[in-house]
């Protein structure tokens, strides 16, 4: 009987296949630009394989991209097929990927946890509840499945920097940095390429107010990520935040043209519309754009991809900064189709329909009546919603973003009380308060 990387048991039509398999999810959880390759391959001589048409579907619903979704749904009913047989675990899985097809992404959470309860090394369970938990904006769950089932993990298992390097992200999300920062180092210290548990360290040095150890810690661990997918482009842009923290306009700039938005690199060509690589981007250039520096036309083509998406509303966290591009390039036209779109998909039945709806539209709205000059309204749209903003999804580096747009309106409006409202939680969690954070300061 063949078995995945843990030891569970994996009902494939050959060892070959379960060969592809088991290196396509150590591929995914080193976050490799080929990781589903093996996979891919072996579908293609051996397509009656669960599991692997499972791990398809979950490989292509992970970037968030609405046009994505009917290969998700062919993946599961190719999934289907191969069904007879399988063990309760696997078919649990089709479940999940049939929850997340059809944007019930809390099922699919629930069904996930349901896996764990039993089989609490279940590496794709375990992972990808941490990874939707986060983009859901929920870092209790995150540290909850970790603390769940860790004590049936050890050392011995081939995923055991993952677990570490989850365990420290989800402290850091929580706010319990000093203990989340030696399971990242651990895990690091097993295998200088671990991209995610690098990021998790890279998070503690950013919310502590350690550039100078943060942009040693990075460019230390630069040489092992040539393999790297798109969190690569994270971690460069990581860097630049930590180049920002310094006062360093020009190293941002710069990371910016030739790391993490380098329209010439294979990265960035593979996946021009990444919701992650988008992200990074229009947070840098609007970061830059407060602090003085002239980005010239680079606004252009990231409103190019946001103008291109919308009515893709998955991500809810990307579709503020979608907002971003498209103001910052003065299509105002496009805004306003945007935000009929989200409050279209808001009266859905997607299970992130309510955020969008509730949190997501203020957001935006108030982006786009502030761009009209309307500062007072901007200020009434989005208040109700300012201690909703980590619904989102995201991480707290990433959120200060949209608290910098509030800032600015705030401040633009003389309007005390939001300036003080806005700032308030960033004094809480970032150590040194804002006052530590130049892009904060300036005015």
């Amino acid at each position: 009987m063949l078995t995945d990387l843990h030891g569970l048991l994996l009902t494939a039509p050959s060892s070959a296949a379960g060969a592809a398999f088991n290196l396509t999810v150590q591929r995914y959880l080193a976050y490799r630009t080929d990781t589903a390759m093996p996979l891919f391959e072996s579908l293609a001589q051996e397509p009656l394989f669960a599991m692997g048409q499972c791990l398809k579907g979950y490989l292509t619903l992970l970037g968030f991209k609405q046009a994505n979704v009917p290969a998700a749904a062919a993946a599961l009913r190719a999934g289907r097929l191969a069904a007879a047989g399988i063990t309760e675990r696997e078919t649990l899985h089709l479940a999940a990927l049939q929850a997340w097809v059809e944007g019930r992404l809390n099922q699919a959470i629930a069904v996930w946890e349901q896996i764990l309860r039993t089989y609490p090394t279940d590496l794709l369970a375990f992972r990808l509840v941490h990874f939707n938990a986060f983009w859901l904006g929920r870092p209790a769950l995150m540290l909850a499945s970790v603390e769940q089932v860790r004590p049936y993990w050890n050392e011995d298992l081939p995923a055991w920097g993952t677990m570490l390097g989850c365990h420290c992200f989800a402290l850091e999300e929580c706010d319990r940095h000093a203990e989340a920062e030696p399971h990242g180092r651990a895990a690091v210290a097993l295998n200088p390429a671990d991209l995610w548990s690098t990021h998790a360290v890279a998070h503690v040095l950013e919310m502590q107010g350690r550039q100078e150890e943060g942009l040693a810690w990075l460019a230390g661990l630069a040489p092992h990520w040539s393999a790297g997918n798109n969190l690569v482009h994270h971690l460069w842009w990581h860097r630049g935040m930590m180049h920002l923290g310094l006062g360093d306009t020009a190293a941002m700039l710069d990371l910016y043209d030739t790391r993490f938005r380098n329209l010439a690199s294979p990265l960035t060509m593979a996946q021009p519309d990444l919701y992650i690589d988008l992200q990074n981007a229009v947070s840098a250039l609007y970061r830059l754009q407060h602090l003085g520096v002239d980005v010239g036309g680079r606004w252009r083509e990231l409103a190019d991809h946001a103008q291109a998406r919308i009515g893709d509303c998955l991500s809810a966290f990307t579709l503020p900064h979608f907002m971003m591009a498209l103001l910052a390039d003065q299509r105002f036209d496009a805004a306003a189709q945007m935000i009929g779109a989200m409050r279209a998909f808001g009266a859905g039945p997607d299970e992130n329909a309510p955020v969008v709806a509730e949190v997501a539209v203020p957001l935006v709205e108030a982006m786009l009546l502030a761009a009209r000059g309307r500062l007072a309204d901007a200020l009434d749209r989005v208040r109700p919603v300012l201690g909703r903003f980590s619904e989102l999804g995201g991480s707290h580096a990433q959120q200060e973003v949209l608290a910098l747009f509030v800032l600015r309106t705030a401040r633009a409006a003389d309007s005390g009380a939001d300036v003080r409202a806005v700032l308030a939680p960033i004094d809480r969690r970032f150590a040194g308060g804002w006052r530590s954070r130049p892009v904060l300061v300036h005015h």
